[in-house]
């Protein structure tokens, strides 16, 4: 069997999303085509080599329905000969992408294939795709009677679960954006991102190269912030709430993309390209759809049990913040050094578009694991519905 290796990472900068972001004015398809052709160009490899391309994307309505994926192929300039499908495990679409690809190279589906996802924040508004919908049918309501709630609920029934108080979820928060900060101007991300030109305001053309959500914060400007999600039917069904969550320690509305090259070993080899990193276990797992946000837990213990790898041998950890209390929680029960998870920020500081994200985590973890000479990179992500992705990569040696 073949490895399924990383040629390369890249990644728009991530935009703010429904409030005049940088790419706020950018079609979904552009922002995909970006990273798409950005690969192409770095790599120096043609793309009608190309067998597949695998991108996640969460709201497939309006611009970002009817495979946007294919759409973003051809306008990133691919042979049309190259496919392309759009895929959706929610906020772990772009990380399921790379699964997909990565198994089909294990498999001996592909040799070579691009993963990545998309989400114009901006465009597609959280939750566009479901609004007035009836999404759980008779069977479903049958067997959860008391129905679901909102990701900030689960948020806080995390918080309130694990006994994790709103100085603890502030602290962790004010560290991301500290972190994200000091990656910025050390120029961390720098090799991951590709700097995207925008039409601005008055007609000129500028050039975006940096993350948006990236802020000066304070404990103190923190503890300001009001709960962003409490009402008065939730606090009646659930009182051992005690609402802590706030925009500034929940992860950010975003626009932004980022894809991967994904080949086997060998033909890696035939067309000169250098692997960067390998893909070294994948697994997905589900967990209690009310706590929604939990499963990075269970996925995370299997993983490392799939693997053979113990803490001590991973390196660094990319954990998705789509809440401080979902990190926290998942630090508690695995024991994990947060000295080591998101070591360049994360989503509370640089913004969760969610179709991509899953991707844009590869890109920082692989970056971070050259930066810091290390070799076991492990990357989670929640889902909404209970389930989350969970993969390590190991870091290949270059040659000099």
């Amino acid at each position: 069997m073949s490895d399924a290796v990383i040629i390369d990472a890249v990644r728009t900068p991530l935009g703010k999303g429904r409030r005049g972001g940088a790419l706020a004015g950018v079609h979904a398809v552009d922002l995909l085509a970006h990273p798409l052709a950005a690969l192409v160009e770095r790599t120096g490899i043609d793309p009608g080599v190309i067998e597949d391309v695998i991108a996640g994307c969460v709201g497939q309505i309006s611009e970002q329905s009817t495979n946007i994926a294919r759409r973003a192929v051809l306008a990133a300039g691919y042979p049309e000969r190259v496919p392309a499908t759009t895929v959706d495990r929610q906020c772990g679409s772009a990380q399921q992408a790379i699964h997909f690809a990565a198994q089909g190279v294990l498999a001996g589906a592909y040799d070579v294939v691009v993963a990545g996802g998309v989400e114009s924040m901006s465009h597609v508004p959280m939750g566009s795709a479901v609004a007035g919908a009836d999404l759980d049918g008779t069977r479903l309501s049958e067997r959860y009677p008391d129905g679901f709630v909102p990701q900030g609920i689960s948020a806080e029934l995390i918080a309130a679960r694990w006994g994790i108080d709103r100085s603890a979820l502030d602290a962790f928060a004010l560290t991301s954006q500290q972190r994200a900060a000091a990656a910025r101007d050390a120029g961390r991300f720098d090799h991951e991102i590709v700097p995207f030109k925008v039409t601005g305001p008055d007609g000129e053309q500028v050039e975006v190269a940096v993350d948006e959500g990236i802020r000066e914060s304070s404990r103190d400007g923190l503890a300001k912030l009001s709960p962003a999600f409490r009402s008065e039917a939730m606090a009646v069904r659930f009182p051992q709430i005690h609402w802590r969550i706030t925009a500034g320690n929940s992860s950010q509305i975003t626009d932004g993309a980022a894809a991967l090259l994904i080949t086997s070993a060998e033909r890696a080899v035939q067309l000169g390209l250098r692997p960067r990193a390998r893909i070294h276990t994948m697994v997905v797992e589900g967990d209690d759809p009310l706590y929604m946000l939990t499963a990075i837990i269970p996925a995370t213990r299997k993983l490392l049990a799939r693997s053979g790898l113990s803490l001590r041998d991973i390196d660094l950890f990319e954990v998705n913040e789509a809440f401080a209390s979902v990190v926290l929680a998942w630090a508690g029960e695995i024991g994990a050094d947060l000295g080591r998870v998101n070591v360049n920020g994360g989503a509370i500081a640089l913004g969760h578009p969610l179709g991509a994200s899953g991707a844009r985590l590869t890109a920082t973890l692989l970056n971070a694991l050259e930066q810091r000479d290390g070799r076991f990179g492990l990357q989670v992500i929640c889902e909404a519905g209970g389930q989350a992705n969970a993969m390590v990569i190991e870091r290949l040696p270059q040659a000099a």
